[in-house]
């Protein structure tokens, strides 16, 4: 992203906004994950009461242009959960840059920005560690400024596990979790994500089953990166924590572990100005 804007568009006020609330915008074109990242929140027994918006739209371009109607609103916000995923940047990029315009002055101070995406490209080359993030995070460090990164391994396809789409078919999330999860899963290529959501969330679950399967999911993390990882395993574990791993000078957390009380601190913060 750069700071330039298209001739034809308004550049925004780069003020600052004090009177913000307690809202958060959940800004992707994805309606699962939408729906995951507002359940998790509204659940928090400390977040019931915040105000959450998400785009109301199905179709991509409609809520690509619903994002962009909602740029100058952001302004009224403590937290942006922006999905920056590399199938769907492109077409956000332009709101995006409004939305960070309007924001910019307050980042880290009133205003903070979670980012949700999936990794580099060459992520899983035979020979590679993390250290293939320092980029990927560098970039989005300057265009985002974000408070925390979550990569989100249900979100991150390898070129050969999705079929390509022509420039002029209309955007289709892959709906099938990424084949290289597959064994981790008893019902193997029919699982998909939406499911994988509802199960690890387990929204209508008490507690305890909740707990229960935030253990499970750990466990798959931990074993995903002890196989795809064998040299770096013991490094690597931090990653499962609460403080996520040091990659260069940013950190990296693994989407949705610690998700709700990263919220619950930024919201908290941001009030505090």
């Amino acid at each position: 992203m750069n700071d330039t804007y298209h001739i034809t568009d308004k550049a925004p006020d780069i003020l600052s906004h004090p009177g913000r609330r307690n809202r958060i915008y959940i800004l992707t074109l994805d309606r699962i994950l939408a729906t995951d990242v507002y359940e998790r929140i509204h659940r928090h027994p400390g977040m019931k009461h915040y105000r959450l918006i998400r785009p109301q739209h199905t179709q991509a371009q409609e809520t690509v242009a619903e994002i962009d109607s909602m740029a100058r609103q952001t302004v009224s916000a403590r937290l942006l959960i922006i999905d920056v995923r590399k199938a769907t940047l492109p077409m956000l990029q332009r709101a995006y840059n409004k939305i960070v315009g309007y924001n910019r002055r307050d980042f880290n101070k009133l205003c903070y920005t979670i980012l949700i995406g999936d990794g580099p490209a060459s992520l899983f080359q035979a020979g590679k560690s993390l250290d293939v993030f320092v980029y990927h995070l560098s970039k989005h460090r300057i265009d985002y400024h974000p408070a925390v990164f979550f990569y989100d391994p249900f979100l991150h396809y390898e070129p050969d596990e999705i079929q390509p789409q022509r420039i002029h078919e209309k955007l289709i999330l892959p709906d099938k979790i990424p084949r290289r999860l597959v064994p981790y899963f008893s019902t193997g290529q029919d699982m998909t994500v939406d499911q994988v959501r509802r199960f690890f969330r387990a929204a209508d679950k008490s507690e305890h089953v909740r707990n229960e399967r935030l253990t499970i999911l750990k466990a798959l993390f931990e074993r995903r990166v002890a196989e795809q990882f064998p040299h770096h395993r013991d490094q690597l574990m931090p990653w499962l924590s609460r403080e996520g791993i040091r990659v260069a000078t940013e950190r990296l957390h693994l989407y949705p572990l610690f998700f709700e009380d990263w919220v619950y601190d930024l919201m908290k913060k941001a009030a505090k100005g």
